[in-house]
């Protein structure tokens, strides 16, 4: 069978979030607990996690507190939860959103969101994958975002980083097909969150943490590779993505004038 038909159902193991504590993650923690998974819970905050741990119910979501910018602080989380029972699904979600604009770039920022987006990433996923590949099972998802797909005004850095997750899942795809080890990319459009209030433009298509969430969770119980949505949205921007260089500008420069 091939490795992209393969799908995990609850009573194949655990599952464990990144980025739990609120915006995507959260909902998505409480989606899958109310499916049937054990979901273990990773963010800084203990306390938020705690808190979301009694929405979920008893023994839904065990919170464990880490900062994926820790390599050790990740192989830690993965070694207790596989003390537990097999990590059956490994959601890789943590990320920051720090907009600017050419003319207030700041390195600082640049290199936080590449610390966080991308290197918390590679840190979650160094274990994780080798937990499942030494078992030959397991199903790996990384968030990145249709931002990814190209260029978008006054996010050179966060585009930057989610590109580099969508190459690297697709670079991964390759090796993993042989191992028995599924990997996923997950592509949202834009989702109403405390990362997302920061935007003085309108955003298209855009949707609740919830319904996220939801579509996640739909996509990861399918086969295939990319999660992406809105459907819609993600279309226009593979599209438009295909245009020649000054025919993307132009229409970037009118969509966000």
């Amino acid at each position: 069978m091939n490795v992209f038909d393969q799908v995990k159902r609850p009573g194949d193991g655990s599952v464990w979030i990144t980025g739990a504590s609120g915006g995507i993650g959260r909902a998505l923690t409480l989606e899958l607990a109310s499916r049937g998974w054990t979901v273990h819970a990773t963010a800084r905050s203990a306390e938020k996690l705690e808190a979301l741990a009694v929405v979920a119910g008893p023994g839904r979501v065990i919170p464990r507190p880490a900062d994926v910018t820790d390599p050790e602080a990740m192989v830690r989380v993965v070694e207790a939860i596989e003390a537990e029972g097999p990590l059956a699904l490994a959601i890789l979600n943590a990320g920051v959103y720090l907009p600017m604009r050419a003319q207030d770039f700041d390195a600082a920022k640049a290199r936080k969101t590449f610390d966080v987006n991308l290197g918390g990433v590679v840190n979650a996923l160094d274990p994780a994958m080798k937990a499942m590949i030494a078992r030959g099972s397991g199903h790996l998802a990384i968030t990145a975002s249709v931002a990814g797909y190209g260029g978008l005004p006054q996010a050179a850095a966060y585009s930057a980083s989610k590109a580099g997750l969508i190459a690297m899942a697709e670079s991964l795809a390759l090796d993993l097909m042989d191992l028995g080890v599924r990997i996923s990319v997950i592509n949202p459009g834009f989702v109403e969150t405390e990362a997302t209030s920061v935007n003085d433009f309108e955003m298209p298509f855009l949707m609740q943490p919830q319904e996220a969430a939801t579509r996640i969770a739909d996509g990861l119980a399918r086969p295939g590779f990319e999660i992406a949505f809105p459907r819609r949205f993600a279309w226009f921007l593979r599209i438009l993505n295909r245009l020649p260089n000054q025919l993307y500008f132009k229409a970037w420069r009118r969509l966000t004038a």
